[in-house]
């Protein structure tokens, strides 16, 4: 019993011997060796779980590559998107290049593709509102085009076309085992998108955006093979080099640590993976390269002459069936889901959703899309689920007066008769979307709704007390009541010149 007493009190002055020992070394300097921070790192604890991430040969190799002759801004942080400055109306040549391995896609060797460059919004709002931007960039901006391509300069591109209708796209075919280059021209400039003139700094930006397809089976190019894009603000001559300066001048200007935040400037553009622009392909049939070739906008499905509902962000042209078509139905197969996935640009997701019916996917919260798909591709597909449409901020309702009635008594037929003339003929009002509240917004969409040559519009008066001609300014339509009603009557201009609008 002694032994084993003292065997225990051996091992205790053991301990507090070795815990002494390491109490000395505290308040001690470190030595450079004494410490390593990748050491701790390593444990289990801080190591990145690689399970979901995808293997190296589950990566898709992209069959192109689009290179953009234009050096990429100095100024935009790591991790951001790329920012390359244009000038108006200068000639950029856009390399179109063959990136396929050996042994893909065998079924387009020595053969064309079809290809369709578009200068796009970047801003989802302008985006939702393309179809009224670009007519007003084209009342503006009669005969000009957003998108040219140089046609002498371009190399290896075949049967160009573009469509007057169609302002910022066109297309062409090209064989990829050919060296190929496209010329492009962008026409606007950013800042004729914004509401106030800042200068190119404040312009809104756009994208170029590249679609790729192939021929099927009745030999129509609209099996999508790849897409890509890059951003771009577009200045007015030379601007683009003396923003490109300036971006240049205030990093030199910053300290090493603030340089490692950002991007360093490349020469060229590589535009970067993106989902097909969401509309229906050219049926461009190379057996007949006489025929007219249909482009097609995200918001307006047909070609066809302005009605009512071209006035209105959320009804252009045949906006209200296309709205209905696009909406996902809780009916809807595997096949068809992924079908809408893809055309409303949500292609990255449908392996995610290989699985989800229509009505699988409509049970899911926004919260369950936010946690899945991140914040902003969450948010954006929880409203394309639900349909939502951005309102217009005023609406009104507009009846052209008929020539035989007198503009009191087409006053008291609408009001005390449902609407009818004085021959039982009842008018048919047309709904005009007021987005931008401003005068010259009312004439341009009077012009668009009744065809009136919006040029021949003096001005638009309003009727008042005792007949009198008010002059319509952006105030008074700011004051207008939402969903008033109004005829309309138009007079010769003094001078002979035009005609005048007014609104009763």
């Amino acid at each position: 019993m002694a032994w084993v007493l003292k065997m225990d009190e051996v091992i205790e002055s053991g301990l507090v011997h070795d815990f002494d020992a390491t109490l000395s070394g505290i308040g001690q300097e470190l030595g450079a060796g004494a410490y390593s921070m990748s050491d701790v790192l390593a444990l289990p604890i801080f190591k990145q779980e690689d399970s979901s991430l995808p293997l190296d040969d589950e990566t898709k190799h992209p069959p192109f590559q689009y290179v953009m002759c234009a050096a990429t801004s100095p100024a935009v942080k790591l991790h951001d998107e790329t920012l390359t400055y244009l000038n108006q109306g200068q000639s950029y040549e856009i390399r179109m290049l063959d990136n396929r391995k050996m042994g893909d896609m065998p079924e387009i060797t020595g053969k064309l593709v079809k290809s369709i460059i578009r200068v796009v919004f970047h801003d989802r709002r302008l985006q939702y509102t393309e179809h009224q931007q670009l007519e007003g960039w084209k009342w503006n901006r009669p005969g000009d085009r957003l998108l040219d391509l140089d046609i002498p300069m371009s190399v290896g591109i075949i049967d160009t076309r573009t469509n007057p209708s169609q302002l910022n796209a066109v297309e062409f075919l090209w064989d990829p085992a050919k060296r190929t280059s496209a010329f492009i021209q962008v026409h606007c400039i950013s800042t004729e998108f914004t509401p106030r003139k800042h200068g190119g700094e404040k312009g809104v930006p756009f994208r170029i955006q590249v679609d790729t397809f192939k021929q099927n089976e009745n030999g129509e190019y609209t099996d999508h093979l790849h897409s890509a894009s890059c951003q771009i603000k577009v200045f007015k001559p030379k601007g683009a080099d003396r923003k490109q300066k300036t971006d240049r001048e205030k990093m030199e200007k910053r300290t090493a640590h603030e340089k490692e935040k950002y991007q360093p400037s490349y020469d060229t553009t590589i535009l970067t993976e993106c989902s097909p622009w969401p509309d229906t392909p050219t049926a461009y049939v190379n057996s007949s390269p006489s025929t007219a070739p249909t482009f097609t906008s995200p918001q307006q499905s047909t070609c066809s002459v302005p009605d009512s509902n071209s006035s209105s962000p959320n009804h252009q042209g045949d906006g209200v069936s296309q709205a209905s078509s696009e909406k996902l139905q809780p009916s809807a197969t595997i096949q068809e889901t992924q079908q809408w996935l893809l055309k409303n640009r949500f292609s990255s997701y449908t392996r995610l959703f290989s699985n989800f019916s229509g009505a699988d996917l409509l049970k899911l919260t926004k919260e369950d899309l936010v946690q899945i798909c991140g914040a902003a591709d969450g948010i954006r597909l929880y409203n394309s689920l639900k349909s939502r449409s951005v309102r217009p901020r005023l609406t009104i309702y507009v009846c052209q007066e008929q020539p035989s009635s007198t503009p009191l008594q087409g006053q008291q037929h609408a009001a005390g008769s449902g609407g009818e003339s004085g021959s039982g003929t009842p008018y048919v009002y047309h709904a005009i979307y007021l987005e931008e509240m401003v005068a010259s917004e009312v004439a341009r969409k009077l012009a668009l709704v009744f065809n009136i040559p919006f040029h021949q519009i003096n001005q638009v008066y309003r009727q008042g007390p005792i007949g009198i001609h008010i002059l319509v300014s952006d105030q008074m339509v700011q004051n207008f009541q939402d969903e008033s009603c109004f005829l309309f009557s138009t007079v010769k201009a003094e001078n002979g010149d035009g005609i005048h609008i007014i609104l009763k």
